[in-house]
């Protein structure tokens, strides 16, 4: 989905607010993980943790009125550069948050469509469709195979 500098520049922003209050010197980790929720009629991107605590909100204008069905496919990608970004640039670093912590990417139901970003002390390996094609078919195999020894 292409959108605007100006839009990339308000995603920035907003992610960054929305971490700006796990930043902390206090020893106290609290656990929760970082929803995004994007909003295709309304253009919104809000971005809330587990207790449903909005932490920032914005306007895409890109989004507003936006009627594909794949809306949440085509913005996941973005997303998921934006938070990538944030972890190469060094600001989950300082966060209080007990890891492993997400950034997750919702429905308007608040229901898990993907995980952007899973921030754990040692590398995580996030799976994704691609890296699972087959899998079940060799593991069918595997079964067949371990069952008629």
């Amino acid at each position: 989905m292409n959108i605007s500098e100006q839009s990339h520049s308000s995603i920035a922003s907003l992610l960054k607010e929305a971490i700006s209050r796990y930043v902390s010197d206090s020893n106290t980790q609290v656990v929760s993980d970082i929803h995004l929720q994007p909003c295709a009629g309304s253009g919104e991107l809000i971005i809330f943790n587990d207790e449903d605590e909005e932490l920032a909100r914005t306007i895409i204008n890109e989004w507003v009125d936006h009627e594909d069905d794949d809306f949440l496919a085509q913005v996941e990608p973005l997303l998921k550069s934006h938070v990538t970004r944030l972890k190469e640039e060094g600001a989950l670093d300082s966060l209080n948050l007990m890891k492993p912590f997400s950034f997750v990417l919702v429905d308007e139901e608040k229901e898990t469509v993907a995980d952007l970003l899973v921030v754990d002390d040692e590398e995580t390996l996030l799976l994704d469709d691609e890296l699972l094609k087959g899998l079940d078919a060799e593991l069918d195999a595997f079964l067949k195979e371990l069952l008629e020894k």
